[in-house]
């Protein structure tokens, strides 16, 4: 019974598909292997084309083909078509033949619909053209440009479209947007068919909201706490005040600087085992927020136990090398500080005359007594020399104003250090976008070829800009500057300024490098009309030409020489100015040769860090003229780094002191008060310009009895300035641009120097003129300030409260500027 209904269900199969075979082989016969005319079928043969699953297209096998037809294509000719068929006229008919024939018509990306049949021992393929795109737009777009968009994009206008493609170019942009910390955005592409077969693709994008990181999360972490390792790091959490930063916008590249911004932190501060063993981004469910974890390993805290030198360089003493090392035993590891320190005495040898030589610190651990010994190994490295120097790409610079910046030369040594700093030097010209400096070998194996490949940026400058200072009242400025002028490192520019109560008119040529050696020379061409009259009851305009030419002895010691000619005019003065004021009337002329030398180890011009300036210099005017004057200055300022007191690179302290002399060698008819020093103001906050120093009352009107309100600052001969200020970062600085600073200063100025004396009642009579404040006595200020970079300018206020002054000082609270250029 069992066998026999086996047989019974066996025969009911056979029966019930028997017509479906007999389908199948009437399909064989006639050999149509026609696709769907369809999209959605078109991609399914398509898919089935590139798998090679399209057995029911193939034809009947046997015989060759005689001829192959193309039908349907309008665009596309029929030679281009039958360029990318495998099978070709001669060819037999072969299955896996044509199969390879249609995965490559496919790959094409002309086509959405392609159709082999076989008539007789023709081939004919019959295709359906893929549309042309007539337009690429985006809408919805506001933080990235079109431009920006069509740029990434690979789609583009009088293009084949291809789904392929469309499906890429979102990739892109979603993309585009991830690295700008946005990455709820949707796009959605949308086609517009037209007439002859054309299409626009409109890519609608929603941006949302940014993606800003909610939470930094360390684990590991015992010797400092997240808010400590939280102001490492460049990625902040989210906050309402860093409305104008993006550094609580996530970005991967920025979470692994950061990574390696806090093992460089634990490494400076002693932990030499400290590993970062992991740092991710995880994003939030409604891709709204990232939560960024950091995984570390501190390991122990190690300090310095034995600091040693190992020298095997000829010449060169291992006690010569250890008084260039400031390290001490027991103070803790500094991974960076070992860097700077084998760096300094590398270079200071190579400048002694040792190029080649080379410093390695190795460190041996011990882990029980969390000590490190430290040896700085002096030795010489392979000897390699500068065959070429190449520089490719400076189409507006010439090439001598590179070369003659570059620290070597054909046939000079090359050291390890040698492609820095040559980057460095054309990149201070900061006519370059892009600078890079390779090196190769030569034509021996202590040879080197160094290419210098540069890309020229745009060196002119056309400013406007305006702002607002205590000294000159609202003011605009505009300017027009060519750095690189006709690609000979010449910086020319004109200028102008406009305040209520200043003018200027600038004309400026520098010429870096004057009769082709390491000397600056330039001129300058100006006028400035001052009428300072709320402090000075005169106006004062200058018309003249400054002569420069500077030149550097080493690195940190130059000197520069300047000749200035100059009319001056003091005009409008007040009817009840003094007469030490009156006597200044009218025209004078100014001969006047200046010099300066300057000792400066800083380690930036601008809010420096470390390093020491010094500037002694002197002014001697009577060669013609009026004037006759010797004047000399001397001003000085030490940083000091506060990083191992507050474990923060944004604090510093400065100490800052000066004095000046004027000393007269001609007639005191030649003498004015506008050559005097001041004090008060900026060298000495917490009082008004020159409101600290000798001052006289004006004189009354006839027949006016009543007590003199009218003062007059006169200036003095000599004075002198101290000042301590501490620089520190306020809550939000990165996010912000804010600084502070909290300072005091200190400071005197006297010496009465004026034409002619008023002072004694009994000789001068009517012009009996008392003058008062002419004291050496010191006055204290202290007080904070802070500077904004803001987006509109730097604004720069200072609250300054007088401690120690005199009876008639005259005090300012408050005191700021602002000003931008754009």
């Amino acid at each position: 019974m069992a066998d026999l209904s086996g047989k019974r269900s066996a025969l009911f199969a056979s029966v019930c598909m028997f017509p479906f075979v007999c389908s199948a082989l009437h399909a064989q016969t006639t050999g149509n292997v026609s696709h769907s005319s369809h999209a959605k079928k078109a991609v399914k043969s398509a898919h089935h084309a590139k798998k090679g699953n399209v057995g029911k297209h193939v034809t009947k096998q046997g015989g060759i083909i005689q001829s192959i037809q193309v039908i349907g294509n309008d665009r596309v000719e029929t030679p281009t078509v039958l360029s990318y068929m495998l099978a070709q006229p001669g060819d037999p008919f072969n299955k896996d033949l044509l199969d390879r024939s249609l995965k490559t018509l496919y790959a094409t990306g002309l086509f959405k619909d392609i159709t082999f049949h076989r008539s007789g021992n023709d081939l004919q393929i019959k295709v359906v053209e893929n549309p042309i795109v007539n337009v690429v737009a985006f809408e919805g777009n506001k933080k990235l440009k079109d431009a920006d968009l069509t740029k990434y994009t690979s789609l583009k206008p009088r293009a084949v479209y291809s789904p392929a493609l469309i499906s890429e170019d979102r990739k892109r942009i979603l993309a585009m947007y991830a690295a700008k910390g946005r990455y709820s955005v949707t796009v959605t592409p949308q086609i517009i068919h037209l007439s002859k077969n054309r299409i626009d693709v409109i890519y609608k994008i929603n941006e949302g909201p940014k993606t800003a990181i909610e939470k930094l999360t360390f684990v590991g972490n015992h010797a400092f706490s997240e808010a400590r390792l939280a102001q490492v790091t460049s990625s902040k959490e989210t906050a309402w005040y860093r409305f104008l930063s993006s550094s609580d916008e996530y970005n991967p590249e920025r979470v692994k600087y950061d990574a390696e911004l806090i093992r460089r932190f634990y490494i400076r501060n002693g932990f030499v085992d400290f590993k970062m063993i992991n740092a991710t981004g995880e994003l939030s469910p409604d891709h709204k927020s990232f939560y960024i974890t950091y995984t570390m390993s501190e390991g122990p805290q190690y300090r310095l136990n034995k600091v040693d030198v190992r020298s095997n360089l000829e010449g060169v003493k291992p006690e010569k090398v250890r008084e260039m090392i400031a390290m001490r035993k027991g103070q803790f590891y500094d991974g960076k500080e070992i860097e700077d320190v084998a760096k300094n005495i590398e270079e200071t040898l190579q400048s002694q005359g040792h190029p080649f030589a080379v410093v390695r610190p190795e460190i041996a651990r011990n882990p029980e007594k969390k000590r490190v010994d430290l040896l700085f190994d002096v030795m010489e490295g392979p000897r390699v020399y500068v065959e070429r120097i190449d520089i490719n790409g400076n189409t507006v610079t010439k090439d001598n104003v590179i070369r003659r910046e570059l620290p070597a030369a054909e046939n000079d040594p090359y050291t390890n250090t040698t492609e820095k700093y040559m980057k460095m030097a054309v990149d201070d010209l900061g006519y370059f976008k892009e600078v890079k400096v390779q090196q190769v070998k030569g034509s021996a194996a202590d040879k080197r070829v160094v290419a210098i490949n540069v890309q020229e940026k745009p060196t002119g400058e056309f400013s406007l800009g305006g702002g607002y200072s205590t000294d000159s009242g609202v003011l605009g400025n505009i300017g027009l500057r060519q750095r690189n002028f006709l690609g000979t490192g010449v910086d020319a520019g004109i200028s102008g300024t406009a305040a209520y109560y200043a003018k200027q008119v600038n004309l400026s040529v520098t010429d870096p490098y004057f009769l082709n050696k390491n000397m600056v020379a330039g001129i300058d061409l100006f006028y400035i009309q001052n009428s300072y009259q709320t402090y000075q009851n005169y106006g004062e305009d200058r018309f003249g030409a400054s002569f420069r030419l500077g030149y550097s002895f080493n690195n940190v010691l130059s000197q520069q020489w300047t000749y200035s000619i100059i009319d001056r005019r003091v005009h409008d003065i007040w009817d009840d100015s003094s007469y030490y004021i009156l006597d200044q009337k009218g025209h004078s002329l100014l001969s006047q040769l200046s010099t300066t030398i300057a000792y400066d180890t800083r380690d930036a011009r601008f809010n420096p860090h470390t390093g020491t300036l010094v500037k002694v210099g002197g002014d001697l005017a009577g060669l013609g003229g009026d004037a006759k004057y010797v004047r000399g200055k001397l001003d000085a300022s030490h940083y000091f780094p506060l990083d191992d007191l507050t474990g923060n690179r944004d604090w510093t302290l400065s100490l800052t002191a000066g004095t000046g002399y004027i000393a007269d060698w001609g007639n005191k008819d030649d003498t004015m008060i506008i050559d005097n020093f001041y004090l008060g103001g900026n060298n000495l906050r917490g009082f008004y310009d020159g409101g600290v120093g000798p001052r006289s009352h004006g004189i009354p009107k006839r027949g006016d009895n009543r007590a003199h309100t009218q003062e007059d600052f006169l200036g003095g001969r000599f004075m002198y300035t101290a000042s301590a200020q501490v620089n520190f970062p306020m809550p939000a600085a990165r996010d912000l641009g804010l600084s502070g600073r909290y300072f005091v200063d200190m400071g005197a100025l006297g010496g009465l120097r004026v034409k002619n004396r008023y002072t004694n009642s009994a000789h001068d009579g009517d012009k009996y003129t008392g003058v008062y404040g002419d004291s050496l006595s010191p006055r204290v200020s202290t007080g904070a300030g802070v500077s904004w970079k803001s987006p509109f300018g730097l604004l720069n206020v200072d609250f300054g409260y007088p401690v120690v002054k005199q009876k008639h000082d005259r005090t300012q609270l408050v005191r700021f500027g602002f000003g931008q250029q754009f």
